[in-house]
């Protein structure tokens, strides 16, 4: 008995030593002052379309960059010294179409997403390898791909097909997820029509479907993706309809559309600036019937507590085409204000006022008599975090980030009648003990980092300038890091110029 209780206490102290030998990742340790984030390099791609998505790839300790400048292709970049950044390559994409829109690597693997030269065509992923730059593999998926991911486990591929239609809306391709698995390959394309029955229930909640002919499976535009710790499950944004669908990546099917409801103005700590041409910018004024629609663009996800929680950049988006154009300023003699829901149309039609406010023409007129009885606008200058299981929000940043940009000095007035400071892009990451949130602004030309730690509960730590419309925001945690800790890196589509942020340890 003495031996056998020898034996397992042997093992008990062995199973102990390798419990204690496990490490934390890197970026659990080392702690950063997250107000102190500065520039350390800037790199410029070229002029507009320059640089607006990008990768990084620790194997090569380089980052891949989107260049949509004079010719498509990917620039590359080493930043094995952040400080001294320098772009020391590119691969050439003029053979496999048209735009590349999104990058994405893992394990040496760079995934492409490239749209067709014919827009509406059926658009490629192209594999390349990170260190040798050669294609290991071309891959067919749906009509304009514009955001690729792998799965954390790096076994699969997803591309948000977002399936535009063309200028004179007579060809409008089906919206997409295109599944691909990187053992062999293969790819499975998945569209939405097993929910157009549930259309007149999720309408009721703020899903829109409103293009030319309101054809459900055309009408739905997938933008961006996320992906759950597990690598089961995606959560994807279907921006123009005001939307998340949640998918089952093993199984290839969509599991369920989440609508997001709207954003009311008219409450306290939602207040805007709607107009341009006030000679002030002011957020006091509370607007009844007026309200923001959601419809984000980059989605990001942090598991809290067993819950996923997704986090969303309410960008707003319109359909804007010769065919088919949504959009009238509230201020238009074309655009009647119902007398009874707006008994001071007049004045709020003026450009001091609502008169600049650009808003959509397909919600509004509940009675169908033709004038409007509330007034919708696009995106709702927030970003926002809703529970992944009941689709409910718990949390939006309200008006906090058009005031955090007017402190800055960055808000940019000629864009309050529209999205104001545009929230485009997310990124979340992990720095020492916090969680935190990048959130990229378009139209401020800043990006804002919020403590995440608990998701029902962001607290703001400090908005930094950027380049010309950011448009992609990537976190580098410190365990994958160059120089072992976090970096963040912004990319901006007007000026073509990536710029590479460090914070100081603490």
């Amino acid at each position: 008995m003495r031996i056998v209780l020898v034996i397992v206490s042997c093992l008990v102290l062995v199973a102990c030593k390798k419990q204690e030998t496990v490490q934390e990742p890197l970026e659990y340790k080392v702690n950063e002052d997250l107000t102190s984030y500065q520039e350390v390099s800037s790199i410029s791609l070229g002029g507009a379309g320059a640089a607006e998505i990008t990768a990084y790839d620790a194997i090569t300790r380089q980052l891949f960059a989107v260049n949509n400048g004079s010719v498509n292709k990917i620039d590359i970049i080493d930043v094995s010294n952040p400080a001294t950044a320098a772009r020391v390559n590119s691969i050439s994409l003029s053979a496999y179409g048209g735009y590349v829109n999104s990058v994405d690597i893992y394990n040496g693997r760079l995934a492409a997403a490239i749209e067709s030269v014919d827009k509406q065509g059926n658009g490629k992923v192209v594999i390349f390898n990170t260190s040798t730059l050669t294609e290991v593999k071309v891959i067919q998926v749906g009509a304009l791909p514009d955001m690729v991911t792998y799965t954390k486990d790096g076994q699969y591929i997803l591309t948000a097909n977002e399936g535009e239609p063309n200028d004179a809306y007579t060809v409008d391709p089906d919206g997409s997820i295109s599944i691909i698995k990187v053992s062999d390959y293969s790819v499975r394309t998945i569209n939405f029509s097993a929910f157009e029955a549930q259309l007149s229930t999720l309408a009721t909640k703020g899903f829109r479907i409103y293009g030319i002919g309101k054809n459900f499976t055309k009408d739905i535009e997938p933008e961006y993706i996320t992906i759950s710790d597990d690598s089961k499950t995606a959560w994807v944004t279907l921006q123009e309809n005001n939307a998340i669908a949640e998918v089952d990546i093993i199984g290839g099917t969509v599991k369920k559309i989440m609508p997001l409801g709207f954003k009311n103005y008219g409450t306290a700590g939602n207040e805007i600036d709607p107009s341009d041409r006030d000679s002030k910018i002011e957020f006091s004024t509370l607007y009844n019937k007026v309200f923001g629609m959601y419809l984000p663009d980059a989605i990001s996800q942090y598991t809290y507590n067993g819950i996923p929680y997704l986090f969303t950049a309410n960008e707003g988006d319109s359909r804007e085409y010769a065919g088919f154009n949504e959009m009238r300023r509230v201020g238009s003699s074309s655009h009647v204000l119902d007398p009874t829901a707006f008994p001071n149309a007049a004045i709020l039609k003026t450009d001091a006022q609502l008169g600049r406010l650009n808003t959509t023409t397909t919600l509004g007129d509940t009675d169908g008599d033709g004038d409007f009885d509330a007034i919708y606008s696009l995106g709702s200058r927030s970003f926002s975090v809703w529970n992944a299981v009941t689709g409910e929000q718990v949390y939006d940043s309200k008006n906090e980030l058009d005031r955090k940009a007017l402190a800055l000095q960055v808000y940019d007035d000629g864009r309050s009648d529209d999205k104001a400071v545009e929230p485009e892009a997310i990124a979340i990451g992990r720095v020492g003990s916090k969680q935190i949130a990048i959130v990229g602004l378009e139209r401020a030309d800043a990006f804002a980092i919020y403590d995440i730690t608990n998701p029902a509960s962001p607290q703001f730590i400090k908005m930094f300038k950027t380049g010309d419309a950011p448009e992609g925001v990537l976190f580098i945690p410190a365990s994958k890091s160059p120089i072992q800790q976090s970096l963040i890196v912004v990319s901006s589509e007007n000026d073509g110029v990536i710029k590479i942020y460090k914070a100081n340890k603490i």
